[in-house]
């Protein structure tokens, strides 16, 4: 059975060169395990997710500026999540603030190119479908 994702969660987009801790706002008051959970509207860049480190992926415009300048060799930028899509599936069951609750199986797509996963649901005795 899948984790209930919480604030603190870790997750990891694989053009990214580090892990991310999730941000939940407390906004749809309801905690699991004492810290707010998330549901799959919990995707925003920046505001959910911070930032994993450095972007690797050639889709996106400062890496390839960055790399054609270094004269095809891949050059890392700075990270700044370009996610427009809700987490996908979410738990089908489970609803929080009226939407489907995050799991640790759901995932997450960056317009860069990237798949963002959940390593660690930040938390492991609230489980959801």
């Amino acid at each position: 059975m899948a984790q209930e994702v919480v604030l603190g969660a870790m997750t990891q987009c694989n053009q990214g060169t580090a892990p991310c801790t999730m941000v939940v706002l407390p906004a749809n008051m309801v905690n699991g395990n004492y810290v707010a959970a998330a549901n799959i509207m919990d995707y925003l860049p920046i505001v959910n997710l911070p930032t994993f480190g450095m972007c690797k992926s050639p889709a996106n415009p400062t890496v390839a500026a960055a790399t054609a300048a270094a004269l095809g060799v891949l050059t890392p930028m700075p990270c700044i999540p370009m996610t427009v899509a809700p987490w996908s599936p979410g738990a089908p069951t489970v609803k929080i603030g009226m939407q489907p609750a995050l799991n640790n199986s759901s995932k997450c797509t960056c317009a860069w190119g990237g798949s963002i996963e959940i390593k660690d649901a930040g938390q492991t005795t609230v489980n959801t479908p």
